[in-house]
This record gives structure tokens, C-alpha cells and sequence, in this order.
């Protein structure tokens, strides 16, 4: 499966992806003030990979003048519905739709894998400003928690993808970021206590499901709901995240 096709695999779960996804902590936008160097309060702020704003919001909500870049119908659709005062664009990472010079900063919520990092690179540094900033960030499972560490090994061995030798909350700056530009890195532990079915949902929205089997993705997540029932009989499931940033000055 191409790496476009599982990008717009979301288009079609859009509300779904919206009503159950995580979003980030305050915490998250102090250290993006921290290390960018400048408040997001009056910002000129690209959030590329916008998805249906649950980034965007957080930035708008920080006083930011944020314009959402955006390739999929679904999620831009959805992102209308969700932030009808928000500028939201057609178009992605790799040839972005805004004037050079234009942003004081270019964010990428979830979003920074799926581009092609030769194009997105120079495309950021178009249309920063001198002294602008690059900012990626990812939420991914705490793997210091027993049930996530474990969860995380089960849906692996569904998806046949081979399981780290031991758990690495650093795997997103190994993996994914490009080299030469000098970023520079925070992480930021947080939980959302949400029910038993939303964690399913969220499960549900991720795209290596969206692009597999249907039967097997359905009795996958309902063995994820019955051992997950047993573990939490109050029904309600307590998420615990590391949010992986990272900025640049390109």
C-alpha cells in the first residue's frame, strides 16, 4: 500500500477521526514558544497536514493566524465543519499553496511522515520568513505503560509488523526527522481518561486499519474491546501519550 493511498485513507472516517482522535496539551504550545523562540499569540502560522483542526484549534486558541493547508476532501470538509472561522487551503507539504516569505511558522500535528521530506523541506523553507520556524510533532502511546507496551505488541503481530527489542519514546526523531537542520527537541507526557468505545474508535481511525481487511480489522478491535473490558470494568480507559516535538530553523 502507497504511502499517498494510506494518507487519504482518512478522507472517508473524517468525523470519526475528529470526534475520537486525541488532541495535545498546553504544555505541548509552551514548549513550541519555548524552542521557536517567539509566542504564538499574532503568529503567522501554516498548520500543514491539517487534518480536521485538532492542531489548528489548539494554535488558534494560543492567538495564532493560522491558514490550515489541507490535501484530502473528507478531512478538509470536516475541518470547515468543525472551524468554520479558519482559513483551510487544498494542497500538502510538498508544493504548498502560499505566497514565499508568508509564515512565521510551518507546523506539521501528525503529519510530517507523509510527505516526501526533499520536497517539504525546501517548500518550508519558501515560505518562512527570515528567522521563521519549522515545528513537528506526533502523540504516540506512552510505552512506559504496561497495557499500551502491550496493546502496542498485539496490533503489531495483527498488522505484521515486527515489535521494537524494547519500548523507544524516541523512535519518531530517529525515524522521521530530516537531517542537517538542527532541531531541537522536547517531549510531553499527558493522558485523556475517555470510554472503553472512544479508544476503539481512535483505534479504528488509524490508517493501517482504514486500508485493511475489513473482517480481520473488526475482530481485531473486538478482541481489543474484550480484553480491554476485562482490565477497565468501570468501562473507561485512561490514554497515556508522549507528544514527540521538534523544531527548526531552516
Amino acid at each position: 500500500m502507497t504511502k499517498p493511498v494510506r494518507a487519504r485513507s482518512f478522507d472517508a472516517v473524517a468525523a470519526a477521526y475528529d470526534a475520537n482522535r486525541p488532541s495535545y496539551p498546553p504544555a505541548l504550545f509552551d514548549a513550541l514558544e519555548e524552542l521557536s523562540g517567539a509566542p504564538l499569540a499574532g503568529a503567522r502560522v501554516a498548520d500543514v497536514g491539517a487534518g480536521t483542526g485538532l492542531g489548528t484549534a489548539r494554535l488558534r486558541e494560543r492567538g495564532a493566524r493560522v491558514t490550515a493547508v489541507e490535501p484530502g476532501d473528507g478531512m478538509a470538509e470536516q475541518f470547515r465543519r468543525s472551524l468554520p472561522g479558519v482559513p483551510v487551503v487544498r494542497g500538502d507539504g510538498n508544493s504548498l499553496p502560499l505566497r514565499t516569505g508568508s509564515m512565521d511558522l510551518v507546523t506539521y500535528a501528525q503529519s510530517w511522515h507523509w510527505t516526501d521530506q526533499a520536497r517539504a523541506v525546501p517548500e518550508a523553507r519558501r515560505v518562512l520568513r527570515p528567522g521563521g520556524a519549522l515545528a513537528l510533532w506526533w502523540n504516540d502511546g506512552d510505552p512506559s505503560v504496561p497495557w499500551l507496551r502491550e496493546q502496542e505488541h498485539r496490533l503489531r503481530r495483527f498488522l505484521g509488523v515486527e515489535a521494537p527489542a524494547a519500548p523507544d519514546v524516541r523512535a519518531r526523531y530517529r525515524d522521521v526527522l530530516p537531517d542537517g537542520l538542527g532541531f531541537r527537541t522536547r517531549q510531553v507526557a499527558w493522558s485523556r481518561r475517555v470510554p472503553l468505545e472512544r479508544h476503539i474508535a481512535n483505534l479504528a481511525t488509524h490508517s493501517a486499519f482504514l486500508v485493511g481487511d475489513p473482517a480481520a480489522v473488526r475482530g481485531c478491535l473486538d478482541r481489543e474491546r474484550a480484553l480491554l473490558g476485562d482490565l477497565f470494568p468501570d468501562g473507561r480507559v485512561e490514554e497515556a501519550y508522549v507528544v514527540s516535538l521538534a523544531v527548526a530553523h531552516p
